[in-house]
């Protein structure tokens, strides 16, 4: 695996004021398989300053919209020739199965926010009260994109592609357990040819990352990550009133009807419940299903996650791969202990590495039954494979439970119905819902209620969120 000497801040690929290294670590292995530059405060300062150079003088933000499409075109052609070799490189940096394709997700959202950059009322004039008015919608300036471990490089380009497209240039902080693709597409930026500035990397910790959120050369800060760190970002940006976007935790609820096919819920949630190995905020955690069908749909449920493969993230037929890190492993065993010792019965999986996998940070994909809401394996994100399953007794307890949350990210309906299904999903209190399915789609707007986050991500959206209003009177 490649190691990384330099950062990439203004165009050019530099040393680093400090020879303090990052040590990637296998998920699967448990060794260190590759090192890049921890970036320190002066780093930071030197690449907001690229940054804030590059916006206000005019080398990005100051190009017609049609320039800066052509140049995001470049890099979504590079991107497309290099996607096999970044998902590679995200399984082995923080353990994703290579079947999950984060890269493809990265690529389709580049893709769409290409088409939705291209339409997007840039300007427009509009008849006033007092007489016409001409309504501008301007880059909102320098962007800190602060990412988490767990789909890097979707979540970068969730953010990126619509921030480099507004005319906003960036200072991305990846995390420090999965650092390496957002220096590989850095590599591809490079090759691009985006103006010196506009695209910086800074690979750190939570330290230099709150010294990045209060930047004042800063002037938006959008952020993915748990809700307690998200609740110290907005902290933050508070004190400068640093606008800010928020894509934080879910515990999401998967109702499932009477009459839903359960081969389709089973193989359904066999992706919306354990992407990732669990490690997704959108994932379907809790499912709820009534009294009278309860049995039949664990059934289904066990029988499914029987047939997961656990094992090395890097072959295909793998379904669960390991955790990001030893302390997330002993993290999600901890609440399999808790949801037993709260009353929750274990259906298939439970405490203990799987056999034959106790080298590498793996945990056993469980499932809780006779469980209710109140637990703690029901309501506190986990972050890793465990299902809880809670009965319902009607559609009205259903939806209720459902919306018994802190949070309001995801979920689904599952029937045989779609318009009753829409009119379950309408009623629950959440940004982003499937029928018989879970996805969000990249030209939709994506976020959440509640503690879920403040904004939202993806489509004219998201695009919105890196824009500032300007009304001229004629």
């Amino acid at each position: 695996m490649r190691n990384w000497d330099r950062l990439y801040i203004d165009g050019a690929w530099v040393t680093p004021s400090s020879p303090n290294v990052i040590e990637v670590v296998s998920p699967h292995t448990a060794e260190v398989v590759a090192t890049c530059p921890e970036a320190m405060r002066a780093d930071v300062d030197r690449a907001v300053q690229a940054a804030r150079t590059a916006f206000d003088h005019g080398e990005w933000s100051g190009l017609p919209v049609s320039e800066r499409l052509s140049y995001m075109r470049r890099l979504h052609e590079i991107y497309t020739e290099n996607m096999t070799a970044m998902n590679s490189l995200i399984t082995e940096e923080m353990g994703s199965p290579i079947s999950f394709g984060q890269a493809g997700a990265a690529w389709m959202t580049l893709n769409t926010m290409l088409g939705v950059a291209e339409s997007y009322p840039w300007e427009e004039r509009r008849q006033g009260a007092l007489g016409e008015v001409l309504v501008r919608r301007e880059p909102v300036g320098v962007v800190a994109a602060i990412i988490p471990w767990n789909v890097p490089q979707f979540i970068i380009m969730n953010k990126i592609a619509p921030a480099l497209l507004a005319g906003c240039t960036v200072v991305l902080k990846p995390a420090p357990e999965a650092p390496l693709d957002a220096l590989f597409l850095a590599e591809m930026v490079e090759r691009a040819g985006l103006p010196a500035g506009t695209f910086n990397v800074v690979p750190a910790g939570r330290e230099v990352g709150e010294y990045l959120v209060g930047h004042p050369g800063v002037d938006k800060v959008t952020f993915t990550g748990s809700t307690a760190a998200g609740k110290r970002v907005a902290t933050v940006c508070g004190a400068n009133l640093t606008r800010c976007s928020l894509e934080l935790g879910g515990k999401s609820a998967a109702v499932i009807l009477d009459d839903a096919d359960l081969d389709v819920v089973a193989s359904g949630l066999k992706m919306a419940s354990f992407m990732n190995s669990g490690q997704a905020c959108v994932a379907q955690t809790r499912v709820l299903a009534s009294r009278a069908n309860y049995g039949k749909v664990v059934d289904a449920l066990v029988s499914m996650v029987e047939g997961l493969k656990v094992g090395d993230p890097s072959d295909p037929a793998t379904d669960i791969g390991p955790l990001v890190a030893r302390r997330q492993q002993e993290r999600t065993q901890e609440y399999i202990s808790l949801g037993r010792q709260e009353g929750a019965t274990v259906a298939i999986g439970g405490s203990g590495s799987p056999e034959g996998l106790e080298r590498g940070w793996y945990v056993r994909p469980t499932l809780f039954t006779n469980a209710h809401n109140k637990m703690r394996v029901a309501r506190e994100e986990i972050f890793g494979p465990v299902v809880t399953v809670i009965p319902y007794e009607d559609i009205a307890d259903a939806v209720e439970i459902a919306n018994d949350s802190d949070y309001g990210l995801a979920g689904s309906v599952w029937t045989a119905d779609q318009e009753g299904g829409v009119e379950v999903a309408r009623r629950i209190r959440t940004g982003t819902l499937g029928i018989n399915k879970y996805g969000m789609d990249m030209a939709a707007p994506f976020g959440g209620y509640k503690q879920s986050g403040l904004g939202r991500e993806l489509g004219a959206e998201g695009l919105t969120s890196f824009i500032e209003y300007k009304s001229i009177a004629l």
